[in-house]
C-alpha cells in the first residue's frame, strides 16, 4: 500500500484537548479524528487495529463455543420497561421518540433486545445453553466523555449472553468466558488483570472486572503480593486493626474552629487512626423512601459510597445537606455518633475500639475517650472503608497494592434478573415450565485500541504489537531515483509474499518527516532504502523501539517474516 495514496493525516503538535498519551498520539498519528463530544471517526490505520483486535475476540469466542448474532441499535421503550430498566437506568440512556410518538433508546447494552430474541425461539431445555454475542457500536450519554477512545459515548463492543437452564450451567458457563477473556487479554499481548468487581447498572449476583494496568486508567484496583486476590477499590475488602486509646470515660472537650481531622488531631495531640470520621448520607431507592445514616470510619480512611450503597440495598448514596444533618440531631463539621436519631453504620475496623475521638454534635466541641461498643451499643457494622495500600489481604494476610487499571471486560453472573420479568422461560426435563438463567460477557473493542497505545508508547509515537499493527513493515523510500523506486517496489512485493503487511512510503517528503512519521505511526519494522544504499546493496532495517542493522535486500523478507515470526511466538 502506497502512503501518497492513504488517507493518514498526521499532525506535527499535540491537540490541545489530548489529556492522555493514547488520545494524543491516535489523534497525531491520523488514525481517528473527532466529529463531536465523545464521538470519533476510525481512519484508515485506526480501523485496521480495530479489525486486528476484533479478529483475536471473535476467534476466541468462537472457539469458546459462542455463536455470532448481531442485533439492533435502536430499541424500544416498552422492551426497557419490561425488565424494570427504563425509569432506573439514568441518564445515560440517550431516549428520542420517533414520528409514529414510538419511545425508543440508543442501546448502551442488549440485555432486553437478546432476552426478546431467545424469549420467542425457545421452547425446550434441549435448546440450553446457548451464547449468542455480537461486535457492534454502543451509546451511552456520558455526562463528561474525556481521554478520547477511553471514555467516549459512542463505542465499539463485542457483548455475549448465555442462557442456561440451571444454575450449575451458568457458574460453568461464567468460568469458560473467564478463561477465554484471560485468552484473549493475553494474545493481545497486555498487561492486565482481573478483578472482583461491582455489578453497577447491569446487575447480577457477581462479576469481574479485566483492567490494562496504566497510570493514566481511571479505576483503582487492590491486590495482594502474596497471592491472586484482586479486586476493584469499589469491593475490595481489606483488614486493618481497630484503634485504641487509652481506656476512659467519654467527656467533651473545646475545639475551636477544629472541624478536619487533621486540625483535631494536632490539637489534640492524637494520631488521625483514633479520629472517627462520621458522614451523613442520604440513601435513594427507587422503590421505597430515602434513608438518612450516618457512616463511621477511622480519620485516615475514606467511606466506600460503593460498598455503602450495596450494604444498605440502595440505589445510590449521596452526601446529606447541612439541614439534613441537623434534622438527625448532628451539626455540620462536628458530626459524632452518640445521639443521632439515624441509622449508625461502623466499619468494620472500629469494632471493639475505644480510647476515641469524634464529633460531640456541637459547634467547636468534640468527645474524647469514646468507646464504640460502650458509647454507640447500637450501631451496626460492615466493610464501608475503601482499602488502602499496605492493609491486609482477606485471604492470605498479605499486603494490599493499589495499581490504576483501564477496564476493557467485565463479565456478569446475571442470574433471573432479566430473564424472569422479560419471560425467558423452557420445559425442563420434568415438563415444568422454568425461568432460564443468564449471564453476560462484555468487551471494550475501540476502548482496547488506546489502552494498547497506553501501554505501547514512548515520547516519539505509538509501539504497536506485532500482531496488532495496522502494517508489519514501513518501506521508507528515500530520494528520488527511478533505480530506488524499483527497488523499494521491489522489497514490498518480497514482504508482502513472505506474508507481512506492508506500508510504502513513497512521499516526496524529506528523510526527517518519514522518519518521524514512521516512529509516530508505531509500525513494528521499518526498512529505509536510499542511494547510498541501494549502491551497497543494503538496506537500513529498524525494530521500531529498538536496534537499527543492515541487512543484504536479498534478505530483507527473510529477516523481517523471521522477526514477525519470532515475536508472535
Amino acid at each position: 500500500m502506497r502512503m501518497s495514496q492513504m488517507f493518514i493525516p498526521t499532525l506535527r503538535e499535540d491537540p490541545a484537548d489530548a489529556e492522555v498519551a493514547s488520545h494524543r498520539l491516535l489523534l497525531r498519528a491520523g488514525f481517528i479524528r473527532r466529529v463531536t463530544s465523545g464521538v470519533y471517526d476510525f481512519l484508515p490505520l485506526g480501523l485496521r487495529v480495530l479489525r486486528r483486535i476484533e479478529t483475536v475476540v471473535r476467534e476466541e469466542m468462537n472457539r469458546a463455543g459462542a455463536q455470532e448474532i448481531l442485533m439492533p441499535m435502536v430499541q424500544p421503550a416498552e422492551l426497557w420497561r419490561q425488565s424494570g430498566r427504563w425509569e432506573k437506568y439514568g441518564r445515560e440512556l440517550l431516549r428520542f421518540v420517533d414520528r409514529h410518538d414510538h419511545e425508543s433508546c440508543l442501546g448502551p447494552t442488549h440485555e432486553e433486545v437478546v432476552c426478546d430474541l431467545v424469549r420467542r425461539e425457545l421452547r425446550s431445555y434441549k435448546q440450553l445453553p446457548m451464547n449468542l454475542y455480537q461486535i457492534q457500536a454502543k451509546f451511552r450519554d456520558e455526562v463528561r466523555p474525556r481521554f478520547g477512545l477511553m471514555r467516549g459515548r459512542e463505542f465499539i463492543m463485542k457483548d455475549a449472553y448465555s442462557f442456561h437452564a440451571s444454575d450449575d450451567d451458568l457458574a460453568r458457563e461464567y468460568a469458560n468466558m473467564f478463561e477465554t477473556y484471560m485468552r484473549i487479554f493475553r494474545r493481545l499481548g497486555l498487561r492486565f488483570r482481573a478483578v472482583e468487581a461491582d455489578t453497577g447498572s447491569i446487575g447480577g449476583r457477581r462479576s469481574h472486572e479485566f483492567h490494562v494496568l496504566a497510570d493514566s486508567g481511571e479505576d483503582v484496583i487492590a491486590w495482594c503480593g502474596a497471592c491472586d486476590y484482586a479486586a476493584n477499590v469499589e469491593m475490595a475488602e481489606a483488614r486493618r486493626e481497630a484503634p485504641s486509646g487509652a481506656a476512659a470515660e467519654v467527656s467533651e472537650t473545646d475545639t475551636p474552629g477544629a472541624s478536619a481531622v487533621e486540625d483535631v488531631a494536632a490539637m489534640l495531640g492524637v494520631a488521625p487512626a483514633l479520629l472517627v470520621k462520621t458522614l451523613v448520607y442520604r440513601a435513594r431507592r427507587a422503590e421505597g423512601e430515602d434513608e438518612l445514616v450516618a457512616v463511621c470510619v477511622r480519620g485516615d480512611d475514606q467511606a466506600q459510597e460503593v460498598k455503602l450503597a450495596r450494604f444498605l440495598g440502595a440505589d445510590e448514596v449521596a452526601m446529606a445537606s447541612d439541614a439534613e444533618i441537623e434534622s438527625i440531631g448532628g451539626v455540620a463539621g462536628f458530626v459524632g455518633p452518640v445521639g443521632l436519631t439515624a441509622r449508625v453504620i461502623a466499619d468494620e475496623s472500629l469494632r471493639g475500639a475505644e480510647g476515641l475521638v469524634a464529633g460531640a454534635n456541637r459547634v467547636d466541641a468534640h468527645l474524647v475517650g469514646l468507646s464504640m461498643a460502650r458509647d454507640v451499643p447500637t450501631a451496626e457494622y460492615a466493610d464501608v472503608r475503601a482499602a488502602r495500600e499496605g492493609d491486609a489481604c482477606p485471604r492470605c494476610g498479605g499486603g494490599i497494592r493499589l495499581a490504576r487499571g483501564i477496564e476493557v471486560g467485565h463479565v456478569f453472573e446475571l442470574g433471573r434478573q432479566y430473564a424472569e420479568p422479560m419471560g425467558v422461560v423452557f420445559q425442563n426435563d420434568k415438563g415444568e415450565r422454568t425461568v432460564a438463567t443468564m449471564g453476560c460477557y462484555g468487551i471494550g473493542i475501540s476502548r482496547l485500541v488506546a489502552a494498547v497505545v497506553e501501554q505501547c508508547h514512548d515520547e516519539a509515537g505509538i509501539i504497536w504489537p506485532m500482531h496488532l499493527a495496522p502494517f508489519h513493515v514501513t518501506v521508507v523510500q528515500l530520494g528520488k531515483s527511478e533505480e530506488v523506486a524499483a527497488r523499494c517496489h521491489a522489497l514490498c512485493e518480497a514482504l508482502e509474499e513472505a506474508g507481512l503487511d506492508v506500508l510504502w512510503d513513497d512521499r516526496n517528503e524529506r528523510p526527517g518527516v518519514k522518519f518521524r512519521d514512521a516512529e509516530l505511526l508505531g509500525i513494528p519494522l521499518r526498512v529505509a532504502l536510499g542511494e547510498r544504499g541501494l549502491a551497497a546493496g543494503v538496506a537500513e532495517v529498524a525494530v521500531r523501539g529498538g536496534e537499527k542493522l543492515d541487512v543484504p535486500l536479498d534478505e530483507v523478507a527473510a529477516f523481517a517474516r523471521a522477526e514477525r515470526e519470532r515475536r508472535l511466538s
